[in-house]
C-alpha cells in the first residue's frame, strides 16, 4: 500500500516524461524559438465587427475576424467569460491557442433592449492546452480593460489600450516563471509557505516582484480547487496554531535572500521539478507542474482524513497512518490542516496529538 503511494508521488511529480504532460504539446513552440504572442480587438455592434487594433500580420487579421464572426453568429461567446480554442491562421505557427472575450457595453437608458454591443479582445500565442492552464488569469486580464473601453472614440489606444495589450502574455502567463527564476531552488519554501498558509514579505524590489510573489503564492495555495471535495474547503481556511514568522524575500541582493524559511521533504522535491522547467523556459508546462502539486497534496490530504478516522476504531490503522505520514514527506503540513478542521472532534484531536507526538520522537531519535 504504502509503496503505491510512493510511486504515485513519483508519477505526479515526473510530469515532463509523460505522454499527456507533452511539453511541446503544452507550450506550442520549440524550446529554441521565442514564442510570438498576438492580439485584436474588435467594436462589435449588432451583427458587425469592426477592427479597432491588431498585432497580428495583414493577411492573417481578417481570417481570425471570419472566425470571431462565425463563433458569435452561434452564439458561443458569451459576455464577460473567455473561451479558448485553436485556430488556423496565416502566421509563422499556423496554428496557435485562441483566448476570445466579449465585453459587453452597458445599455443606455435611451436603449434598455440593445444588446450585441461592445468589444471582443482575442489573445494568440502557444496552444489551446496552453492557453488553457492560464484562463483565469486571462479573464481577469481581460477585465481589466473594462475602464478603458468607455469613450467610444478609444482616444486613449495608443497611450493605454496598445500598451496594456502588448502586455498580456508577460502579465498573464510569466509570472509564475518569473517567480521560479527569481528564487531557484528556494522556490520550495515557497511552496511551503503556499500550503501553510504563511504570509510572505517581498523587500527591495520592484511592485511586479512583489505582485509575481503573491500571485505564485494565491496560485500555489489550495483555494478553489475543488468545490466538491471539503478538504479543499479546510485547506483554506486552515491556520496553524503556531504563530509562524513570516517567510521573508529581500530583493536587495542577487540571488534574493530569504530568511525565516521552513520547507518539507515533498516541497523540497517538487522544486527540482520547477527548477528544470523554469530552464527549459517553458511557463505552461510550470503552471502544469503547479496543479500537479496542488493535486498530490490534496490526494494526500484525503488519505490522512481516511486514516484518522480508521485510527478511531483500530490500532492498526494509527500505525498505518504513521506510516503514511512517514513517507509523504508533508506530515507537517498535514497534520496542520487536520487538527484545524477537526477542532471539533475530540476524538480525532487526541489522535492527532498521538500523531504528532510519533513524528517528534522520531525526528529526535
Amino acid at each position: 500500500m504504502f509503496t503505491s503511494q510512493t510511486s504515485s508521488f513519483q508519477d505526479s511529480i515526473d510530469v515532463e516524461e509523460r505522454d499527456d504532460f507533452d511539453s511541446e504539446e503544452i507550450s506550442g513552440y520549440n524550446q529554441k524559438v521565442q514564442l510570438n504572442c498576438y492580439y485584436a480587438i474588435y467594436l462589435y455592434q449588432g451583427t458587425s465587427l469592426t477592427l479597432v487594433d491588431s498585432s497580428l500580420p495583414m493577411e492573417a487579421e481578417p481570417e481570425l475576424r471570419t472566425y470571431i464572426s462565425r463563433r458569435l453568429s452561434k452564439g458561443a461567446l458569451l459576455g464577460g467569460m473567455g473561451n479558448i480554442a485553436t485556430v488556423e491562421l496565416s502566421i509563422p505557427e499556423q496554428a496557435v491557442g485562441c483566448y476570445c472575450c466579449l465585453l459587453e457595453q452597458e445599455r443606455s437608458p435611451e436603449q434598455p433592449d440593445a444588446d450585441g454591443n461592445g468589444y471582443v479582445i482575442c489573445f494568440l500565442g502557444g496552444s489551446e492546452k496552453g492557453l488553457n492552464l492560464y484562463r483565469l488569469e486571462l479573464d481577469k486580464y481581460v477585465q481589466g480593460l473594462q475602464s478603458s473601453l468607455q469613450t467610444p472614440e478609444l482616444q486613449n489606444l495608443e497611450t493605454e489600450l496598445r500598451p496594456y495589450l502588448s502586455l498580456w502574455y508577460e502579465e498573464s502567463v510569466m509570472h509564475i516563471y518569473r517567480v521560479v527564476q527569481l528564487v531557484q531552488s528556494n522556490i520550495s519554501f515557497l511552496l511551503h509557505a503556499a500550503l501553510s498558509h504563511s504570509h510572505v514579505e517581498v523587500s527591495n524590489s520592484d511592485e511586479r516582484t512583489k505582485a509575481d510573489v503573491s500571485r505564485f503564492i494565491k496560485a500555489a495555495s489550495l483555494q478553489g480547487l475543488s468545490q466538491q471535495d471539503t478538504t479543499a474547503a479546510s485547506l483554506c481556511k486552515a491556520m496553524s496554531e503556531d504563530a509562524h514568522s513570516d517567510l521573508m524575500i529581500d530583493c536587495s541582493e542577487s540571488p534574493p535572500a530569504l530568511t525565516n524559511t521552513t520547507s518539507n521533504r515533498f516541497c523540497d522535491d517538487w522544486s527540482q521539478a520547477f527548477v528544470n522547467a523554469a530552464e527549459r523556459g517553458n511557463p505552461f508546462l510550470l503552471r502544469q507542474i503547479l496543479e500537479n502539486f496542488k493535486l498530490k497534496a490534496i490526494q494526500d490530504m484525503n488519505s490522512l482524513k481516511r486514516f484518522v478516522r480508521q485510527a478511531e476504531m483500530s490500532h492498526y490503522a494509527l500505525f498505518r497512518c504513521c506510516q503514511f505520514l512517514q513517507g509523504c514527506g508533508n506530515a507537517d503540513v498535514l497534520l496542520q490542516n487536520a487538527r484545524s478542521e477537526h477542532s471539533d472532534l475530540p476524538e480525532a484531536c487526541r489522535i492527532i496529538s498521538v500523531l504528532e507526538e510519533f513524528l517528534r520522537e522520531q525526528a529526535q531519535a
